[in-house]
């Protein structure tokens, strides 16, 4: 099983998650933290350090946000882990609350939204 980082994450970009990931298994985008499957071990520790609950067991992944697993697995390999906790971006408390972020996931390319 792997975990899963959903939408909430969008634009908040939170790196709490990652200090505590014994198998440096995210990976950071511009503006949305991903986990690669292949490499998350199981071991529970990120879901409980997200300040904005965007992180999930795979088999508890809400059905709104089941396309995530997918969305993960894609842009894991193409963006650069992340080891050591960074500042949030400065406008993150304004967008923790705001729902159906996914059309402003940046992906790093022309494609960025």
């Amino acid at each position: 099983m792997t975990y899963v980082v959903t939408e909430n994450c969008i634009k908040c970009k939170y790196t709490d998650c990652v200090e505590v990931c014994p198998v440096d298994c995210f990976h950071e985008g511009p503006n949305f933290l991903v986990i690669a499957p292949e490499e998350c071990i199981d071991c529970t520790l990120c879901e409980p350090e997200c300040p904005v609950d965007a992180i999930f067991a795979e088999d508890e992944v809400p059905e709104e946000f089941q396309h995530f697993l997918g969305l993960n697995a894609e842009l894991a390999p193409q963006w650069p882990v992340i080891t050591e906790q960074k500042d949030p971006p400065p406008d993150a408390d304004e967008w923790k609350d705001v729902p159906n972020k996914l059309e402003l996931l940046d992906r790093g390319d022309d494609s960025a939204g």
